[in-house]
């Protein structure tokens, strides 16, 4: 009896721990199957958002072409001096572009920023080219960006007066001659000849009272005048109208220059009598660099996409440089950003905490998603390396790390399109679109283009030759060729200054 009971209650016990088993078993089941299905709802929502992504950052070609009429549509109303025109198209006055014969010592100064750049440059004509070139970097101490105009100039010109002094015996200025200077000032500016041109506003940080509406070229003399130093400002120039200097000089061919780094702008050669609102005497040489300021083009065929439209309500210039905003260096890191932090809400990409840090603007730069882009690796460890340091996500796993890196793809490839787009509607505006219908050849045709964007970020910049490529089509585009044409140094002012000499040809 007593063997019967024990054996009764180990089936008993037995047959509850099967029970429990059993219990636990579905438990842990249907977790499974409860995580499962958060898992693959996680994976539906982010795929959503990814399309929805896809679909608004969209730039089929037939789109491109609408835009690049578009902004052509602009382009001529600008040279009409319409008010409403989306484009300024700026007359530079800088008429006679470098031609390689330039001979002689022309300075030239770079205001831009915080820092300015003084260069001197020995021209040796078509057979020896730049003989020399000497430049100098020169912080400006903060308290003179919000300083007074003549505090700040008077800085700048002894600045000057001192790089002067070092000369040396391999620079020659020819007996009886005044140094000429070609002054890159890359602030708004309405110009009024190639060597005077009143601000319009300061930008970048500067704030300088009485300097607004007062020729920028005069207030540089008169401090130069202070400083005892006899040198002539021959050319006011904006810095893409330099970097057509500087690509002209380099190659005969070049018609246009097109800035793609931190901001973007483009400059292009004109002619004359295509600008209704040129008033004066047609120059000479027929033709006028036009700095189109292309950057505050906006159009309802740009493909803004909800980021777009929340970035810029954001920015403290909403509503403005609409094109900027979508294919610039300043902001494509920060649309991955607003992009991943959708992800990161709608779909817990990086876990069910949203991280903090990617809720800072501009937390995320261009650099470091070029960096991401660029990442070829199997496990794409870069890119987990600079999620960890940017995001502050320690672990992230391989299908984060490629939603990353194709939200790069998709935001890079439309800004890259956007900007050849930019560039045909150039082309096409010169006709230099299509072979020509008398059933000559094309002339070639050289564009060059400058900027830490298009030097630096590989997958951008051969997509943006890609889509030029294809806009073209592959007869004309056999002829159009885009090329670095770095201008770092601002010798394009001092081949200005050379070519707008008051001693005639500098030859």
């Amino acid at each position: 009896m007593g063997k019967a009971v024990v054996v009764g209650t180990a089936v008993v016990a037995c047959a509850a721990v099967g029970v429990a088993l059993a219990l636990a078993h579905r438990r842990r089941k249907r977790d499974a199957e409860l995580l499962g299905s958060a898992e693959a709802e996680r994976k539906r929502r982010a795929a959503a958002v990814i399309e929805d992504v896809e679909s608004s950052l969209a730039t089929p070609t037939a789109l491109l072409r609408s835009i690049a009429d578009a902004m052509v549509t602009e382009m001529e109303r600008g040279l009409r001096g319409d008010i409403h025109s989306q484009l300024k198209m700026l007359i530079s006055y800088v008429d006679n572009l470098p031609t390689g014969d330039e001979h002689g010592l022309f300075y030239a100064l770079d205001l831009g920023g915080t820092n300015f750049r003084v260069l001197r440059v020995q021209l040796g004509g078509r057979e020896k080219r730049v003989v020399k070139q000497q430049y100098e970097e020169v912080s400006i101490p903060p308290h003179l960006m919000v300083g007074t105009s003549m505090e700040l100039f008077d800085f700048i010109a002894a600045a000057l007066a001192k790089f002067v002094d070092t000369e040396g015996e391999d620079f020659h200025l020819p007996e009886g001659r005044l140094r000429e200077l070609g002054f890159t000032f890359s602030f708004p500016v309405n110009q009024t000849s190639i060597s005077s041109g009143t601000l319009i506003k300061w930008t970048k940080g500067f704030s300088i009272n009485g300097t607004v509406g007062e020729d920028v070229v005069s207030e540089l003399s008169r401090a130069m005048e202070r400083q005892g130093l006899d040198m002539k400002v021959t050319a006011l120039v904006n810095d893409t109208v330099g970097t057509l200097a500087g690509g002209r000089y380099m190659d005969n061919d070049v018609v246009a220059a097109v800035i793609l780094g931190t901001g973007t702008n483009a400059a292009y050669v004109e002619h004359a009598n295509a600008i209704p609102k040129w008033t004066g005497l047609l120059p000479k040489s027929g033709n006028m660099v036009i700095n189109t300021e292309w950057g505050s083009f906006k159009s309802d065929k740009l493909p803004l996409s909800e980021y777009d439209k929340a970035m810029d309500f954001e920015s403290l210039n909403p509503g403005e440089q609409i094109y900027e905003k979508m294919i610039s260096g300043m902001y494509l890191g920060e649309i991955v950003r607003r992009i991943l932090l959708k992800l990161a809400h709608d779909a817990s990409l990086f876990g069910d905490v949203v991280p903090s840090k990617l809720e800072q603007p501009f937390i995320l730069r261009t650099p470091d998603m070029s960096a991401m882009h660029h990442d070829s690796s199997h496990d794409l460890k870069t890119l987990g390396a600079k999620l960890k340091d940017i995001v502050g996500v320690a672990d992230t796993s391989l299908e984060v790390r490629y939603i990353t890196r194709h939200i790069c793809d998709l935001v890079a490839e439309r800004g890259a399109r956007l900007a050849a787009a930019g560039i045909y509607s150039i082309l096409k505006k010169i006709g230099r679109d299509k072979v020509p219908s008398s059933g000559g050849k094309m002339p070639r045709t050289v564009v060059a283009l400058d900027g830490g964007l298009y030097e630096h970020y590989k997958k951008f910049s051969s997509c943006v030759e890609a889509t030029l490529t294809d806009l073209l089509g592959e007869e004309a585009s056999s002829s159009v060729v885009a090329k670095l044409a770095n201008d770092g140094s601002g010798i394009g002012a001092a081949l200005l200054a050379a070519s707008h000499s008051q001693y005639g040809e500098s030859h």
